[in-house]
Protein backbone atom coordinates (compact mmCIF):
# COMPACT_ATOMS: atom_id res chain seq x y z
CA UNK A 1 0.00 0.00 0.00
CA UNK A 2 1.51 3.39 -0.95
CA UNK A 3 2.12 5.82 1.93
CA UNK A 4 1.36 3.10 4.49
CA UNK A 5 3.64 4.89 6.98
CA UNK A 6 2.18 8.36 6.38
CA UNK A 7 0.27 9.39 9.54
CA UNK A 8 -2.28 11.41 7.55
CA UNK A 9 -2.97 8.45 5.25
CA UNK A 10 -3.28 6.04 8.16
CA UNK A 11 -5.70 8.35 9.99
CA UNK A 12 -7.72 8.97 6.82
CA UNK A 13 -8.03 5.21 6.31
CA UNK A 14 -9.84 5.02 9.64
CA UNK A 15 -11.97 8.15 9.77
CA UNK A 16 -12.81 8.98 6.16
CA UNK A 17 -15.47 6.35 5.63
CA UNK A 18 -18.96 7.75 5.10
CA UNK A 19 -20.65 8.34 8.48
CA UNK A 20 -17.53 7.52 10.52
CA UNK A 21 -16.73 11.07 11.64
CA UNK A 22 -20.40 11.65 12.44
CA UNK A 23 -20.48 8.56 14.65
CA UNK A 24 -17.39 9.84 16.47
CA UNK A 25 -18.96 13.32 16.73
CA UNK A 26 -22.07 11.89 18.37
CA UNK A 27 -20.11 9.64 20.73
CA UNK A 28 -18.01 12.65 21.79
CA UNK A 29 -21.15 13.79 23.65
CA UNK A 30 -21.04 10.63 25.78
CA UNK A 31 -22.22 7.03 25.81
CA UNK A 32 -24.98 6.11 23.37
CA UNK A 33 -27.10 3.13 22.57
CA UNK A 34 -27.43 1.86 19.01
CA UNK A 35 -30.96 3.26 18.59
CA UNK A 36 -29.86 6.69 19.86
CA UNK A 37 -27.06 6.82 17.31
CA UNK A 38 -29.41 5.65 14.58
CA UNK A 39 -31.86 8.45 15.43
CA UNK A 40 -29.20 11.16 15.54
CA UNK A 41 -27.63 10.03 12.25
CA UNK A 42 -30.69 10.52 10.09
CA UNK A 43 -30.40 8.50 6.90
CA UNK A 44 -27.90 5.88 8.08
CA UNK A 45 -29.04 2.30 7.65
CA UNK A 46 -28.81 -0.05 10.65
CA UNK A 47 -26.39 -2.24 8.68
CA UNK A 48 -24.06 0.67 7.91
CA UNK A 49 -24.15 1.89 11.51
CA UNK A 50 -23.37 -1.61 12.72
CA UNK A 51 -20.44 -1.91 10.29
CA UNK A 52 -19.04 1.50 11.28
CA UNK A 53 -19.29 0.73 15.00
CA UNK A 54 -17.65 -2.66 14.51
CA UNK A 55 -14.79 -1.16 12.47
CA UNK A 56 -14.23 1.59 15.06
CA UNK A 57 -14.28 -1.01 17.81
CA UNK A 58 -11.66 -3.09 15.96
CA UNK A 59 -9.47 0.03 15.67
CA UNK A 60 -9.78 0.66 19.41
CA UNK A 61 -11.65 3.94 18.90
CA UNK A 62 -15.00 2.79 20.28
CA UNK A 63 -15.69 0.55 23.26
CA UNK A 64 -18.83 -1.60 23.32
CA UNK A 65 -20.33 -2.45 26.69
CA UNK A 66 -23.06 -5.07 27.02
CA UNK A 67 -25.23 -5.13 30.12
CA UNK A 68 -26.67 -8.46 31.31
CA UNK A 69 -30.30 -7.37 31.22
CA UNK A 70 -33.45 -8.54 29.52
CA UNK A 71 -33.71 -7.23 26.89
CA UNK A 72 -29.94 -6.85 26.49
CA UNK A 73 -28.62 -3.30 26.57
CA UNK A 74 -25.51 -2.27 24.63
CA UNK A 75 -23.79 1.10 24.94
CA UNK A 76 -20.99 2.56 22.86
CA UNK A 77 -18.42 5.10 24.02
CA UNK A 78 -15.19 6.58 22.74
CA UNK A 79 -11.98 5.16 24.13
CA UNK A 80 -8.99 7.37 24.91
CA UNK A 81 -7.82 6.78 21.34
CA UNK A 82 -11.26 7.83 20.09
CA UNK A 83 -11.38 10.96 22.26
CA UNK A 84 -8.06 11.99 20.69
CA UNK A 85 -10.02 12.45 17.41
CA UNK A 86 -12.43 15.01 18.90
CA UNK A 87 -10.13 18.00 18.18
CA UNK A 88 -10.25 17.03 14.48
CA UNK A 89 -14.03 17.22 14.59
CA UNK A 90 -13.93 20.53 16.45
CA UNK A 91 -11.52 21.89 13.81
CA UNK A 92 -13.95 20.76 11.11
CA UNK A 93 -16.79 22.49 12.95
CA UNK A 94 -14.77 25.72 13.10
CA UNK A 95 -13.78 25.45 9.44
CA UNK A 96 -17.38 24.84 8.37
CA UNK A 97 -18.59 27.84 10.36
CA UNK A 98 -15.86 30.22 9.22
CA UNK A 99 -15.33 29.20 5.59
CA UNK A 100 -18.52 27.44 4.51
CA UNK A 101 -21.13 29.51 6.33
CA UNK A 102 -22.51 26.45 8.08
CA UNK A 103 -23.75 27.73 11.42
CA UNK A 104 -26.60 25.37 12.26
CA UNK A 105 -26.42 22.80 15.02
CA UNK A 106 -24.78 19.57 13.87
CA UNK A 107 -27.44 17.34 15.31
CA UNK A 108 -31.17 17.73 15.52
CA UNK A 109 -32.72 18.16 18.93
CA UNK A 110 -34.39 14.93 20.04
CA UNK A 111 -38.09 14.82 19.34
CA UNK A 112 -40.22 14.94 22.45
CA UNK A 113 -43.46 13.04 22.26
CA UNK A 114 -46.40 15.28 23.10
CA UNK A 115 -49.45 13.36 24.25
CA UNK A 116 -52.48 14.01 22.07
CA UNK A 117 -55.38 15.63 23.85
CA UNK A 118 -58.52 13.64 23.33
CA UNK A 119 -61.39 15.60 21.88
CA UNK A 120 -64.33 15.71 24.25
Amino acid sequence: MPNSDCPVCRTADIVCGKWTLLVIRDLAEGRSRFCELERSLEGISPRTLSLRLRALEEEGIVARQTFPEVPPRVEYALTEKGRALVPIIESMRSYGTEWLGADAACTEAPEIAVPAIAAA
